[in-house]
């Protein structure tokens, strides 16, 4: 049996995620992400599918981050009238993320001119089209395929893709979560299968501050507090935000740290913790405990959800040691650009990136020491202290991400390595040849392969 493997996004790139198994009989849709942080982000994702979408089956959905949902609508609203599948989180966390997206794009479209790719009925469509399954739930579709979902501890109700025809399988990765991470379980490792297509945003680098980034972030805040200053956290709203508050909620409860204003600044965050609270059953067995014993693990003294732009912009005037969580995480939109406005400027002022900042993005730039950024028109000369704890990311690091192949790819015939920038996609798999034996290769973007599925 042979079939075509596609790689229409998500290739030398760690955003845009798109990949297409084409049975001959069978098109089935592997995430339909947006392409984000690169200068020309919004013209590529206007750019038409290089498939027709009214020929796609199936959508399987990996997890709700942006870059790979964001386009969803867009495929709808192209023609794509067949059934999307994730688990359940993964559906109620997307109904929020593509509406907020919606509220971005307006607002770009209205201030720069960027084209709408969707709107609010292409939205209400999709989620019609969509269907929730459970982690290890089998489903089965025409010309002998199925599928399931495993564990891929990244984000709340995030899944590997694994898909069977006859005797052959092959795994779609999605995002596989760095161990260990604040609320979710280790990722399941796939074992047992012909192809994996699997992500690299981290391959050519170790977290090496996981087991301190507790403490460091403490240090931080503390380091705050003595300076009367503000902490500036430009956090993505779906699960790094959630984490961040469970920390602090530790820390604070424990003792550790004097009670601090914590000001979660972003609406979109604010819904995401709701549907958080909504699917604990999908959170590690050690906070469901946790939570089980009385504990509201996203509510301690001194938080305050801000949800207006006015709520927002009253921030400034509380005076002493603060703590801002703002989206977006890479700085490239939202209202942390408005807190970054403000405080970049402030020597007592620190702001602390926790997760992946894109090339291109102003998230980039400040971790790469820019000395000047200009944030809508603004110049700041910056006097903030910028500092990085690269221990809470959600991405599996180099020896995570080995580690997950080693044990499973036993009987493999390809591996191909993908969301990643190319050098990190490169540096993996060479590691994979080298350690492992492994066929590991990169694919080139709108490759279109034949596999023997």
């Amino acid at each position: 049996m042979k079939s075509t493997l596609g790689f229409y996004g998500g290739v030398g790139s760690v955003t845009g995620a798109n990949f297409l198994l084409d049975t001959g009989k069978l098109a089935i849709l592997v995430d339909c992400g947006l392409v984000q942080g690169e200068k020309f982000a919004p013209e590529i994702n206007a750019v038409p599918f290089v498939y027709d979408p009214t020929n796609i089956d199936v959508l399987m959905v990996t997890h709700a981050h942006a870059d790979h949902i964001g386009r969803i609508a867009k495929l709808v609203k192209d023609g794509f009238a067949g059934v999307i599948y994730s688990t359940a989180p993964t559906m109620a966390l997307a109904n929020v993320m593509l509406r907020d997206a919606l509220k971005v794009m307006a607002y770009e479209h209205e201030r720069y001119g960027n084209e709408m790719l969707y709107d609010a009925t292409d939205v209400d469509a999709a989620l019609e089209l969509w269907k929730a399954v459970d982690y290890h739930e089998t489903v089965t579709f025409s010309d002998d395929v199925s599928f399931y979902y495993s564990d891929a501890g990244h984000i709340l109700g995030s899944g590997m893709v694994h898909l069977t025809r006859g005797e052959r399988t092959i795994v779609f990765t999605g995002d596989i979560g760095n161990v260990p991470q604040p609320l979710l379980s280790a990722p399941e490792i796939p074992k047992d299968y012909d192809y994996l297509v699997m992500e690299s945003v981290y391959g050519d680098r170790l977290h090496e501050q996981v087991a301190e980034r507790t403490a460091l972030l403490a240090h931080y805040i503390e380091q705050t507090q003595k300076k009367n200053g503000t902490l500036i956290i430009p956090a993505f709203s779906l699960e790094r935000t959630q984490g961040m508050l469970f920390e602090i909620n530790n820390l604070i409860e424990s003792g550790t740290l004097l009670t601090i204003p914590v000001f979660l600044d972003s609406p979109l965050a604010i819904a995401v913790t709701d549907i958080y609270r909504q699917f604990t059953h999908y959170l590690s067995p050690v906070i469901q405990k946790q939570i089980s014993d009385g504990d509201d693990i996203f509510d301690f003294s001194g938080l305050s959800f801000t949800r207006t732009m006015k709520e927002s912009h009253e921030i400034e005037s509380v005076k002493g040691a603060k703590i801002i969580i703002a989206g977006s995480g890479m700085s490239h939109g939202g209202r942390i650009r408005y807190h970054e406005q403000t405080y970049l400027g402030d020597a007592n002022a620190t702001v602390l990136l926790v997760g992946y900042q894109a090339a291109g993005s102003l998230g980039r730039l400040l971790q790469d020491g820019a000395k000047k950024v200009t944030i809508d028109g603004q110049l700041i000369r910056l006097r903030a202290e910028i500092a990085q704890i690269q221990g809470y990311s959600g991405h599996a690091d180099r020896d995570q991400l080995i580690h997950l192949v080693s044990e499973g790819c036993n009987k493999a015939k390809q591996i191909f390595v993908t969301m990643g920038e190319e050098r990190s996609s490169l540096f993996l798999t060479q590691r994979l040849r080298d350690y492992l034996g492994a066929p590991a290769i990169v694919p080139n973007l709108n490759d279109e392969v034949e596999i023997d599925f």
